[in-house]
C-alpha cells in the first residue's frame, strides 16, 4: 500500500489486490472517505467511486477491523478533540522557520505536542524549534481548529 498526502483534504491510500485490482481510499479530514475501486481492464479508469459519511466509515472499519484506527487520525474523544499527523512539504513556507512563527496555537487553539522527524520524535516543541520539510506535526485540538491548522501549516 503506497500513501500520498493531499495537503487540505486528508491522505490518499492506494493498493493493488491480489487479484490486481487497483483500490484507493481517500480519508478526508472530516472523517469521511472516497473509496474508488478501478477498472480491471484499465487499472487508471475508476470504475466506482463510493463515498462514506464519518459514521459509516466508524461502522465499515467495525466490520472489517473492529481494534483498527486510521494512521491519519489518531485518536476522538466525546469531547469532540482529535489528534492528527500534519505534514510538512518539502516545500513548505515554514520550512527552516521556528515553530512560534506559525501562530498555530493563538490562531486556532490547537497544540502542537510532538514532531516527528526522520526516526526521532520530539515531544512537547518549544516555541524557539525549527521546522524543517517533511517533518510531521502532531497536533491535538477542535476539528476546527485542527483543519484550521492544516492550512496555516500547508502554506508554501
Amino acid at each position: 500500500m503506497s500513501t500520498t498526502p493531499l495537503p487540505g483534504i486528508g491522505v490518499q491510500y492506494d493498493l493493488t489486490t491480489r487479484e490486481h485490482r487497483h483500490l484507493s481510499v481517500i480519508a478526508h479530514r472530516d472523517g469521511s472517505r472516497t473509496v474508488n475501486l478501478y477498472r480491471a481492464d484499465d487499472p487508471d479508469a475508476c470504475g466506482q467511486s463510493l463515498h462514506l459519511t464519518a459514521p459509516e466509515v466508524t461502522s465499515l472499519i467495525d466490520a472489517l477491523m473492529p481494534a483498527h484506527h486510521s494512521p491519519n487520525l489518531l485518536h476522538t474523544t466525546d469531547l469532540g478533540l482529535v489528534a492528527e499527523r500534519i505534514e510538512l512539504s518539502g516545500h513548505s513556507y515554514w520550512n527552516g522557520r521556528v515553530l512560534g512563527e506559525t501562530r498555530t496555537r493563538t490562531e486556532t487553539g490547537v497544540s502542537i505536542v510532538a514532531v516527528l522527524r526522520r526516526s526521532e520524535a520530539r515531544p512537547s516543541p518549544a516555541p524557539d524549534f525549527r521546522l524543517a520539510g517533511g517533518d510531521t506535526l502532531i497536533v491535538i485540538g477542535t476539528r476546527e481548529g485542527v483543519d484550521a491548522a492544516a492550512a496555516i501549516l500547508g502554506r508554501e
